[in-house]
């Protein structure tokens, strides 16, 4: 991607191989953003793990405490009286076979899919379709569930899904711009003990390499991982 004007000046203004510590780092984002759009503040963590073995992959999920800034629209794949608890529950979108048939015609008008036990069997033929997109519902993160009220709530709350990439990097977005930098910084180091805390028993050594932040259209400032402790 060819690198913008105003990215450039940043990049020309902002000493990018320094180490800072997190309030600062959240400081210099802010105080540079030249963009109209509320940008996004994300954060990456580079692992010290072997994504090739799966017994090193790590994958989770997170409430922020702060919230994300975002608003995530729900779906729910359930039937019979569960449906009204859902929309009760406030989820965007909720259905059945007709869900599947509109999954499957590509159609994927949500940011999270929740489902119940019993909807898993019919899941599996849109599981191709869910899978690359991360989307597919899951036990172990709480998106197969029969409190539905509260799933939809957490998603609505500021909720966060992580799973490392190919390359041992785990991105994740902790706030937008307009966040106050407190609410920021307890955000990043909520998600920073997630991830230190779900370190696998397999990993020898140093678990998290590096840590870094940025905004949006903004340049990647990394972390001191010591302060984050």
């Amino acid at each position: 991607m060819k690198k913008t004007k105003n990215n450039k000046n940043l990049i020309e203004k902002i000493n990018t191989s320094k180490v800072y510590n997190p309030i600062e780092a959240i400081k210099i984002l802010k105080e540079n953003s030249y963009t109209k759009f509320e940008e996004s503040i994300e954060i990456a963590i580079n692992l010290g793990i072997d994504p090739n073995k799966t017994d090193q992959n790590i994958r989770g999920m997170i409430n922020l405490p702060k919230g994300t800034g975002k608003n995530i629209n729900v779906a729910v794949l359930t039937k019979g009286d569960k449906q009204n608890e859902a929309k009760e529950a406030g989820a965007d979108l909720v259905g059945e076979n007709d869900l599947i048939d509109s999954i499957s015609s590509g159609k994927i008008n949500f940011d999270l899919l929740i489902a119940t036990p019993d909807m898993m069997p019919s899941i599996g033929k849109v599981a191709k379709i869910l899978g690359p997109k991360g989307l597919m519902p899951n036990p172990k993160l709480g998106t197969v569930t029969q409190d539905l009220k509260t799933a939809i709530q957490n998603a609505k709350s500021g909720q966060v899904q992580y799973k490392n990439e190919k390359s041992g990097i785990v991105h994740a977005g902790i706030g937008k711009m307009n966040f106050n930098e407190d609410d920021l910084l307890e955000n990043l180091k909520a998600f920073f003990s997630a991830i230190n805390k779900s370190k696998p028993d397999t990993v020898k050594g140093s678990f998290i390499k590096k840590v870094t932040i940025a905004s949006t259209m903004g340049v990647g400032l990394e972390i001191n991982v010591a302060s984050l402790r």
